[in-house]
């Protein structure tokens, strides 16, 4: 019989619930709380949160008033249009600030709830991570207050029309040269940062337990070494917007010189950001994989560096099996996800030094590869061919630079007595690993959505992905619904996280991107409106609503260099939008 992609025989997507995570008492305010840092008290009070919101909200309906009840009015249809032309200048303005935002809520999950649940009871393990985020969370939080000032008066009225005379480059080049002693502390503490806690998580069982349980809560969104790597992420992030504000300026525009200046006082720093930022998402990553691996000890090691993990499916005596593969410079792991640990148990692992792939024939030749380690062949197919061809490439080039390489001193073990066989393996049963008692599920892990959408990511998916994170209000809607929804939505590794509102503390429900299409909709949805994007996956269809034409294109561009439709191909914009998404 003719071997189809592979599509999921348990695919649990197709219940709604296993990734759009939705609890309705998410929609009510966190409770009070006034902690305190460094001797002042945080911005988390009830009181100042809904004011902020309100001025947030009456810069996103381009008026002074405090109406908080619609977004902007032009996607509302409730005012005419604007005779004048729009400034793209406020739109990029606005952009700063909303990812400003996030920014500054991912500092305060480690500098006031990190701090306030862990540092107190291990303050050697986690003081140094503390020094260096207080001060960067305490210099950002002034960096918002000003550019909320500056988006409430544009124009005189906080709205977007025409203008020469608006700026926002020199709120930015005021606060940059103090922050950049900052992050070069930070910069250079961040990997010992990462490694501290990596040890202490291995070495201090009470430090690993206050470790997970802070993980699941609501407010870590994403897993904490993610957030300890945001700084990193958003110097990345300044660039690109500052960049993005001189192709737009021309010549004579008044805040072009202030814009030039601010991106140059930045170069001496983005160049050993950029030049750290693969080691420290590799160590990050490694971390995190192993913390997910049962029979693999020592996955940190030396010169190992993560490429690829995803689903295959692998060709046994029972036929084809699921299972999720782990490819690093030096070794290959195959694996499968236990229910009763969430974890995955290690089978087998081949050192690539001695690894051969080739192509099948027959009905395994569209979407099948059959790979060479040492006694064992594994024939494993893909769930489409642009799929296997991510695995074939990234195998080919893994397997030659570790036939390159003179240092042998890496050290492959630890499937403890047994062999890489998954007969034997599963005989082994539970002495293959340390952990066996059942973990909470961490919030947002790629591997588990990689398993469940039967898709891989790689290194250069992460990477790419830092440098394209977004945040702002939207309009969402069902398929099956009428009416919108006005939501708060973040964008951030690979996923849509959506708030109520833009201070809420932890987020509604999130939507992980991986496997999903955008586009814009089709004629047959009868959507009748502007600047609407549609998502898709099977048969999971969402409709989300910018402002304006420039933060239309910015959604589609940011979702679609993380979807996992990314073929080599321009993302098709307006030509009216001020830049293209860049080749990937």
């Amino acid at each position: 019989m003719m071997l189809k992609a592979y599509d999921g025989q348990k695919d649990k997507s197709d219940n709604e619930d296993s990734y759009y995570i939705h609890n309705n008492s998410y929609y009510t305010s966190s409770p009070p709380s006034y902690k305190e840092v460094n001797g002042n008290i945080s911005e988390s009070s009830p009181i100042k949160n809904l004011a902020k919101e309100q001025l947030l909200n009456s810069i996103n309906a381009n008026t002074n008033g405090t109406n908080t009840t619609t977004i902007i009015a032009e996607i509302e249809g409730e005012v005419k249009k604007k005779t004048k032309p729009i400034d793209k200048t406020y739109y990029i303005a606005k952009e700063i600030l909303m990812t400003e935002l996030t920014y500054k809520k991912d500092l305060d999950v480690i500098n006031v709830w990190f701090r306030d649940e862990v540092g107190k009871e291990e303050p050697d393990e986690c003081s140094i991570l503390l020094t260096l985020i207080a001060p960067l969370a305490q210099a950002h939080g002034h960096l918002v207050k000003d550019l909320e000032q500056r988006l409430q008066g544009w124009d005189g009225r906080g709205g977007p029309r025409a203008t020469t005379s608006q700026k926002i480059a020199d709120v930015l080049l005021t606060h940059l040269p103090p922050l950049l002693p900052i992050y070069e502390e930070y910069l250079d503490g961040h990997i010992l940062v990462l490694e501290r806690l990596d040890a202490a998580f291995k070495q201090n069982s009470h430090f690993e337990q206050l470790y997970r349980d802070f993980e699941t809560q609501k407010v870590c969104y994403l897993p904490l070494t993610t957030f300890v790597l945001k700084p990193l992420h958003r110097l990345l992030q300044y660039q690109s917007l500052l960049q993005r504000l001189l192709r737009y300026y021309g010549p004579s525009h008044p805040d072009r010189a202030d814009c030039l200046t601010a991106s140059d006082t930045l170069k001496d720093l983005m160049q050993p950001v950029c030049e750290t930022l693969e080691h420290s998402e590799n160590l990050a990553t490694l971390c995190e994989l192993q913390r997910d691996l049962v029979g693999f000890d020592n996955l940190i090691q030396p010169g190992r560096k993560f490429i690829r993990h995803g689903c295959l499916l692998k060709h046994s005596k029972k036929g084809y099996q699921q299972r999720m593969f782990f490819l690093f410079s030096d070794i290959l792991l195959y694996t499968s996800r236990s229910q009763a640990t969430l974890q995955f148990k290690v089978h087998g692992h081949m050192p690539l030094r001695g690894v051969l792939i080739e192509e099948p024939e027959g009905e395994l030749a569209t979407y099948g590869l059959v790979i060479y380690g040492g006694n064992r062949a594994l024939t494993v197919a893909a769930s489409s061919q642009e799929e296997k061809e991510r695995w074939k490439q990234d195998l080919q080039n893994a397997i030659q630079e570790a036939r390159d390489k003179t240092d042998t001193k890496i050290t492959y073990l630890s499937l403890k007595s047994c062999s890489s066989s998954d007969e034997i393996m599963d005989q082994c049963g539970n002495d293959v690993g340390t952990q066996t008692k059942p973990q909470p599920q961490r919030s947002n892990l790629k591997v588990h959505v990689c398993w469940h959408r039967n898709t891989s990511i790689s290194m250069k998916d992460e990477l790419v992905a830092v440098e394209n994170q977004l945040s702002g209000y939207l309009l969402r809607k069902f398929k099956s619904s009428n009416g919108w929804q006005k939501l708060w939505v973040v964008l951030t590794s690979f996923c849509l996280f959506f708030y109520k509102g833009c201070m809420d503390d932890f987020p509604l429900a999130s939507l992980p991107l991986l496997g999903y299409t955008v586009g814009a909709p089709a004629p047959e949805d009868a959507i009748g409106k502007d600047y609407v994007f549609k998502l898709q996956y099977k048969n999971h269809v969402y409709f989300f609503r910018a402002e304006s034409e420039y933060t239309y294109n910015r959604w589609m561009e940011v979702i679609g260099s993380c979807t996992q439709s990314r073929k080599k191909k321009q993302i098709i914009v307006n030509e009216n939008s001020i830049e293209c998404s860049p080749e990937k």
